[in-house]
């Protein structure tokens, strides 16, 4: 009997060691797996603050290149495709798991190559807005001198107006001594309208060597008492104050700048004059140079 139960304690002694070192295997691995698991989840929750600062670091890159604006289109083109191109990235972020961390890493690097596009980016807009200020401070030099340019050139303008004008009332020729009668068929003097046959005008031009000299035309205008131009046709006409009027009679002379006397003569039409007071315009260079007052009987 005594040695069934040392057979049978023999026999559970092997049992009783594989149960305890079950149990102590069982309970190494709970404790294992309880440790990897705080480790995992240590883990976890490091690659999702690494992707909240990822996240905000695109966005911070993302406000930095709405910040950018330029004046070539060119630069605001690639601004644009950079632009969104880091939106895409966030939305990528927003979408793919924290435990991704080989895309994480590419994305960590992506970043850096931004931020470096970036930079180069305002270091192109920052030249250009130098040379920008630059070229619209002389561009204001430029409209400075421009206008002081054109101060100057307007008064030149107005001293050469000045002295064309005074050149002009130099060189237009004066008269003196005008006088009008009425001459008969044999050239004798007479104020009786019946027997004329033409009026004469005679004036004396004044010495002036600041005129034109050559051949220079004379007109004569001749009004009657009731103001109707004595005149043989319509087309007797010249120039006088950007217009063309008629004349009663004219003369070519050749005059060389000194003083010297000119007689004008209308052969007058039968019927043409009436009794009253005449007036008698001269013109020469397209100005009135002298006027006179006649009466005839």
């Amino acid at each position: 009997m005594q040695t069934q139960e040392t057979t049978n304690n023999g026999t559970k002694r092997p049992l009783f060691i594989a149960l305890a070192i079950t149990a102590l295997l069982l309970i190494v691995i709970a404790i294992l797996y309880i440790s990897q698991s705080v480790e995992m989840k240590e883990v976890v929750e490091e690659m999702t603050i690494e992707k909240e600062i990822l996240t905000e670091e695109y966005q911070d890159l993302a406000l930095g290149y709405d910040s950018l604006e330029s004046t070539s289109d060119t630069l605001n083109t690639m601004l644009e495709q950079e632009r969104q191109k880091v939106e895409h990235l966030i939305e990528e972020i927003k979408t793919i798991k924290a435990t991704n961390a080989s895309r994480m890493r590419e994305l960590r690097k992506e970043l850096s190559t931004m931020r470096g596009v970036l930079k180069s980016y305002v270091h192109q807009i920052d030249s250009l807005n130098r040379l920008n200020a630059e070229l619209k401070q002389e561009n204001k030099q430029y409209q400075q001198q421009y206008s002081r340019i054109q101060h100057s050139y307007r008064e030149l303008e107005g001293v050469k107006e000045e002295l064309e004008g005074k050149v002009e009332v130099a060189s237009r020729l004066e008269t003196t001594g005008i006088r009008a009668t009425g001459l008969n068929t044999r050239g004798r003097t007479t104020d009786r309208i019946s027997r004329i046959d033409k009026l004469e005008v005679c004036f004396t031009v004044l010495k002036n060597v600041t005129a034109p000299i050559g051949i220079k035309p004379f007109y004569i205008r001749i009004e009657r008492p009731d103001g109707q131009l004595l005149l043989h046709s319509r087309e007797d006409l010249f120039d006088f104050e950007d217009s063309e009027i008629n004349f009663t009679a004219m003369r070519n002379i050749e005059y060389g700048g000194e003083e010297m006397e000119i007689c004008i003569y209308y052969n007058v039409d039968m019927g043409e004059l009436m009794p009253g007071a005449y007036t008698v315009d001269l013109f020469a260079d397209g100005a009135n140079i002298g006027r006179h007052s006649f009466e005839l009987d």
